[in-house]
Parts: C-alpha cells; structure tokens; sequence
C-alpha cells in the first residue's frame, strides 16, 4: 500500500528548512515554501511560481496541502454570509462573515460537532468527529477574509471563536491557528481583535493565563446558579460554577483582561430576579461585560426567549451596579447562521 503524504503545513518553517537540507538544497528553500503556505495562501505546489519545476514535482511526491474549500456560501438578507466548509476528508464545519458598516468578523469553528452538550445549541446535538487541524481554522479565516475584501471592500478585521465546537477542548490547534493568523508571516492581524469564547473549562482557562496569551477571552454563561446552569449545560456538573469563578479570577490577575460573558434570557429557565440577582454577584467577581443575546431557535420547544421587559429588567440591575451591558441582535437568522444555529440546517440560497 502506498505511503499517506503528509500534510505539508503540518511542518514549522525549521522542519521545512532541515527537509531541502537533507534534499540537498538550501535552506532558504525552505523559507519560501513556508511563505507561499501561509502567506499567500497557495492551494497547490503548481502555484509556487519562484520555485523550480523540478522542486515542485519533488514537493508533489512528498507531501500534500489539505486545504479546506467552501462547498456551498449562503447569503443572508442581512448581509451575513454562511460558509459550508468541505475538508480534505469531506467532513463539513461552519463559518461565518457577520458584516457591519465599520467592521467585519470572522466566528469560525473550532471542531467538527462538538465536545460538550448544551442543550439549546444545534452544534452540541452533532457527535464530535475530531478537532480540526490549526491549518483548517486559519483556512477558514482566509477564506472569508475573501469574502469581506470582495463583498463588502475592507479586509476582515475581528475574529471569534464562537462557531462549531469548544475551541478549548483544542486547545493546542487553537493557539497554533491564532499564532499564525497573527504572525507576520501569516495574516498579521492583532490578537487584540481575536475573541476566544468557551463554556468554561477552569483548567484551560488558567494555562491560556499562564501562557500570557493576548487574545479576549468570553465566557458562556447563560446562568449563575449551578443547578440551573447544569439543567441546560450538563457539563456544568464537572466544571462548577466555583471552578469557573476561581480560575476567571486567576485569568484577570494574570492578564488584566476583562471578560465578557455571553448570556441569552429564556422564558421559564433563567428569567427570575433570583437568577438577575446571581448574574449581578457573579459579575462583581472580576472586571467584565456581559452580552445579552437574542435566542435563536433550534427546533426545540423546551428553549423560549424571555419576553423584553425580562431582558430589560437584566439591563436595568446590571447598569445599576456598574457592570457594562449590551443587548445583541442575532445577525443571519434567515440562514442559520445566528449563535446557536451552525449545522442546525442547510437550505439553498441564491448568492
């Protein structure tokens, strides 16, 4: 049976460096090969124009770029655009372009389904098939990069975290994806402008800490109260709300990061003054901001968006105590592109 090639961006640029050694070429070689993969994005060997023929077909026998391509883009009545995301092993994640008049950003996923099980997130519904590589998750990011240059005549500009899978259950793919996504060599864009958003794993949360990382960091909470927050996010079980709170603490000490908490008000779940009341408290643990999102369904009778006095309600007592709050509109409904939504269903839309 024939050798599996490799895939070639698995390799730093000393790996690629050492290999045209031990093939007798230079090293700088290397170098020039690690630029065209990462930043200009070349999809095959043939498009290494400064490099020889004969280093090419060298290259073609050895290995191979498993670059993922968009399979189907949707286009929302909103302007969102929704990518359906083939990988080499014909696999499928989401992405999506979310546009603004200043700004365009970029939720990309992190694994193929997902490895925790909230309930009123269709992603969760989907068993986790594996994690995907950090050459996918950059892959993604150029692909609607793309798509903002052409659609809407800027260069993408901010980055979530937020579409299919835990991205710190990736942990290393992760942090791999965003070095080269803001390396020089790569996309060169600020981690500034790059959001990291988890459930909450406490022990990953401190080693991003420990590792000084330069990324925001958001959080989704959607109750304060344990036994509420495990009856809609079971994992909750493992990673107490306690767990949680310690290991933000240590992230704000570490980082001076402030944190947002994403939050959705459903009717007859978390819409009490009692759980206004311990959101309020939980807040005051460390510096943060809390976003209040618009539910979007999934099929699922159990999940209802509280009424807006609820929500204003939320706003009110948390403005009270000083805590910064916004109320999110969901962006690309139409097309299952809104928090919650990715992998929920697919429909044809005309681009």
């Amino acid at each position: 049976m024939k050798d599996k090639k490799k895939d070639i961006r698995a390799l730093t640029k000393e790996q690629l460096q050492q290999f045209f050694v031990s093939q007798g070429d230079k090293s700088f070689r290397g170098t020039q090969v690690y630029e065209w993969l990462w930043g200009k994005g070349a999809h095959s060997f043939e498009d290494m124009t400064n490099i020889s023929k004969d280093t090419r077909q060298m290259l073609n026998e050895n290995f191979v770029i498993n670059h993922i391509r968009v399979d189907q883009m949707q286009r929302s009545s909103d302007g969102t655009i929704k990518n359906a995301v083939k990988l080499h092993d014909d696999l499928t994640v989401e992405s999506v372009l979310i546009p603004t008049p200043s700004r365009t950003t970029a939720c990309v996923s992190s694994q193929v389904g997902c490895s925790l099980d909230c309930k009123f997130c269709a992603t969760a519904k989907l068993k986790r098939m594996r994690n995907l590589n950090p050459d996918e998750i950059y892959d993604q990011v150029v692909a609607i990069d793309n798509e903002s240059r052409l659609y809407f005549d800027k260069p993408l500009s901010n980055i979530v975290f937020m579409g299919m899978g835990e991205p710190l259950m990736n942990y290393n793919n992760v942090l791999k994806a965003i070095e080269m996504i803001t390396s020089p060599e790569g996309l060169g864009m600020s981690p500034k402008r790059i959001t990291v958003s988890t459930s909450g794993v406490p022990k990953m949360i401190k080693r991003m800490a420990d590792e000084e990382v330069k990324f925001k960091l958001a959080v989704s909470l959607h109750s304060a109260i344990d036994e509420v927050r495990t009856s809609i996010m079971p994992f909750n079980a493992t990673f107490p709300l306690n767990d949680l709170r310690e290991a933000l603490e240590y992230w704000y000490a570490k980082t001076k990061s402030r944190i947002t908490y994403e939050y959705v008000v459903w009717k007859d779940i978390n819409d009490s003054r009692r759980d206004v009341e311990a959101l309020v408290r939980f807040c005051k643990y460390v510096p943060c901001k809390v976003n209040l999102i618009e539910y979007n369904p999934i099929g699922d009778d159990h999940f209802k968006q509280a009424p807006e006095s609820t929500t204003n309600l939320y706003v009110r007592e948390l403005e009270r105590n000083g805590i910064t709050c916004t109320v999110r509109r969901s962006r690309g409904k139409d097309i299952d592109a809104a928090c919650g939504q990715l992998a929920n269903k697919s429909k044809e839309v005309a681009v």
